[in-house]
């Protein structure tokens, strides 16, 4: 018997099926195999169809059956991830009003920082843990504003993964956890932030019914079974955002347990029993996939660093170099601290834990007499490295204290490099895991039983590559970051 997860991205949707008593991965499926579209009307606009999310979940379910020969009555629950922060309207009939305004689309800005700045910076960080900013309130305040007709015909507005919910059961629902992700959770009062809702002039019956993350959400009703090829009746278990539910996939639950990931851009995730939004400016905090009304809280503080992998991918595609690899074994050859070459990797726009200054990428300290590209490749990696030590910084002047680091098995953290830079400044291990978001929502499914001792063995049993220990001898990498927080202090002190 077998669950099976989504994770409902922008690029793309994943499908996994995961085997019920193990929570060993059968196998993962990819829709389509290059990009789904995406609409930008205008400058900084990104839109989606919904319905494009749901006919490739359709299409990646079909075609994972047919792989691995599994029936549907064989898959015995659906687990749900999806791309953050966007807005889903639908009228009474279900149908989408508008394409979604998905995550990066950045129209609702000015809506956001207008109620940051009337409603306080007490009052949202105290009751919202976060800036309005961009998310999903202020973009249905967006629809308010300019396109009133559609606003009126609005039933309830979605998330992604409440969407692809209600496409399997035809109920519409949503969770604490995905609220928070909008903006739209009152911590103080644990209940829908309704002075926010007052505030924007938006109607509170459009919030969807609130479920438990890890539940009987509903369950896949006839017309689903039709378009899904799932059996109708099979229970929706799990949902939630995806940077929570990379946590989870990582066995980030508790206090202490920080989620990495080095993928184009680089995100530190952590858990914390506090409520403190001091940092709020810089960093998110939401409702975690365990967060439970009337139980300690379990936030998700959440920083994310733009200029991470992308800056290895520059100089693999501008270098004399052929694979990641060989940049990795050039750079090995050099000792720690590059020779004094640093290397400042923010060129992938504005960074948010830089006050959302735009610096660029830097390389500072080159000597062209004795410098060479290895030297170029080690001080890019610790330059991203250095970049996710100062993010762990910025976290812990808000109370997070550190246990351990665990980190997919990416580009980045498959360099020793990289992944003992961190541990070593960090002063703690790194745990490599192989493992999807949309494996973790397949094993999350099981969680409805509340069992996640096993849930947690069952990563390490299948998904554990490796440990990083934090190196005795670190002198060096001490100074080396010393010196490459200096460069950057001379850039961001202008």
């Amino acid at each position: 018997m077998y669950y099976i997860g989504l994770d409902i991205g922008s690029s793309s949707v994943k499908v996994a099926l995961v085997a019920i008593d193990t929570g060993k991965s059968i196998g993962v499926v990819q829709e389509p195999e290059t990009e789904m579209s995406m609409l930008a009307i205008k400058n900084g606009w990104a839109e989606q169809n919904p319905e494009d999310w749901w006919q490739y979940a359709c299409k990646g379910i079909k075609v994972i059956k047919k792989k691995y020969n599994v029936s549907r009555t064989q898959i015995k629950g659906i687990g749900i991830s999806y791309q953050m922060h966007g807005l889903v309207v639908v009228d009474k009939k279900g149908q989408p009003l508008r394409d979604s305004i998905i995550w990066c689309d950045s129209r609702a800005v000015a809506i956001g920082d207008k109620a940051f700045k009337e409603l306080g910076e007490e009052t949202c960080s105290s009751k919202l843990l976060n800036s309005p900013a961009n998310f999903t309130a202020s973009k249905l305040k967006w629809v308010k504003e300019n396109e009133p007709d559609i606003y009126k015909n609005i039933y309830k507005f979605m998330l992604p993964g409440d969407y692809i919910a209600y496409k399997f059961s035809n109920v519409i629902n949503t969770t604490i956890s995905g609220l928070s992700e909008g903006i739209l959770w009152d911590f103080k009062k644990d209940s829908v932030a309704n002075f926010l809702l007052e505030h924007y002039d938006l109607d509170a019956h459009l919030v969807p019914d609130i479920v438990d993350t890890f539940a009987n959400q509903s369950q896949v009703n006839g017309q689903g079974e039709k378009e899904s090829e799932l059996a109708a009746g099979t229970p929706i278990f799990y949902r939630a955002g995806d940077q929570p539910n990379n946590a989870l996939s990582l066995n980030v639950l508790n206090p202490g347990e920080v989620a990495a990931t080095g993928g184009t851009s680089g995100v530190v995730y952590a858990v914390t029993d506090s409520l403190s939004s001091k940092e709020s400016s810089r960093v998110n905090n939401f409702a975690h996939v365990n967060y439970k009304k009337g139980e300690a809280p379990r936030i998700g503080k959440l920083l994310c660093i733009n200029g991470a992998g992308i800056q290895y991918r520059w100089l693999l595609n501008n270098l004399d170099v052929s694979s990641y690899e060989e940049m990795n074994v050039l750079a090995s050859k050099i000792p720690v601290g590059s020779d004094g070459v640093c290397v400042i990797p923010f060129g992938n726009g504005a960074e948010r834990m830089l006050n959302n200054k735009e610096i660029g990428t830097r390389v500072v300290n080159l000597n062209l007499n004795n410098h060479t590209k290895a030297h170029i490749c080690r001080a890019a990696l610790e330059g991203i490295a250095f970049s996710f030590v100062y993010g762990m910084d910025i976290l812990k002047t808000d109370g997070i204290k550190v246990n351990v680091m665990r980190a997919g098995n990416d580009n980045l953290f498959r360099s020793k490099i990289f992944a003992n830079t961190i541990a070593t400044l960090i002063e703690y291990e790194i745990e490599i895991y192989k493992t999807t978001g949309a494996i973790g929502a397949a094993r999350a499914a099981n969680l409805y039983l509340g069992d996640f001792k096993k849930f947690s063995k069952s990563i390490m049993d299948n998904d554990h590559v490796m440990t990083f220990m934090p190196l005795k001898d670190k002198e060096a990498y001490i100074k080396a970051y010393e010196n490459w927080k200096q460069e950057l202090e001379l850039i961001t002190n202008k």
